[in-house]
């Protein structure tokens, strides 16, 4: 059963801007959907849910904060919600479809890097859900600022946490 939303009504200015915003940035909800959903139809489904919360939180949007930011925390929340909801229904490992990620097929010239990229997409799949939105946000190239304010971390925790993952995925592929 889909949830019940209250009716937040924008104006046809903040309509405009809200799909140029989504429209430059709708590259975060494919790639949180994808980080976090078993397959097409579980990505379509939460990339469907991350768009109505985004659409239905808008209004309380701060426009002087990076719409990145506040689009990233929205759909991390969405997706690590929809997970745990997910879990509870069918425990433990979630798949990984590569296709979700661009990876080029075995047959590409460098056999050992799309090796490399695979056991790093694994790697990720396999972290909790903060752990995988860290990961994701560090490949994304944010900050550790960008990152705390996301995820609603400290600066440290965040370093803290990158150090570690960084050190787990030397260690493991």
């Amino acid at each position: 059963m889909a949830p019940s939303y209250p009716a937040m009504a924008l104006d046809a200015e903040q309509q405009q801007r809200f799909a140029e915003l989504i429209d430059q940035h709708r590259g975060i909800v494919f790639k949180v959907a994808g980080t976090y959903a078993r397959g097409p139809d579980d990505r379509d489904d939460l990339a469907q849910e991350i768009a109505a919360q985004l659409w239905y939180g808008f209004p309380r949007y701060d426009g002087s904060r990076r719409f990145s930011t506040w689009m990233y925390r929205i759909a991390l929340n969405v997706a690590i919600s929809h997970l745990r909801s997910a879990t509870q229904r069918q425990r433990h490992w979630l798949a990984l479809d590569l296709s979700l990620h661009d990876v080029p097929d075995d047959h590409d010239a460098d056999h050992e890097h799309n090796q490399q990229v695979r056991a790093l997409h694994r790697f990720i799949q396999a972290q909790e859900p903060l752990n995988r939105a860290l990961l994701l946000l560090y490949l994304e190239d944010r900050s550790t600022r960008e990152m705390a304010d996301i995820l609603g971390i400290t600066e440290t925790n965040v370093a803290t946490k990158i150090s570690r993952l960084k050190q787990r995925i030397r260690d493991e592929i």
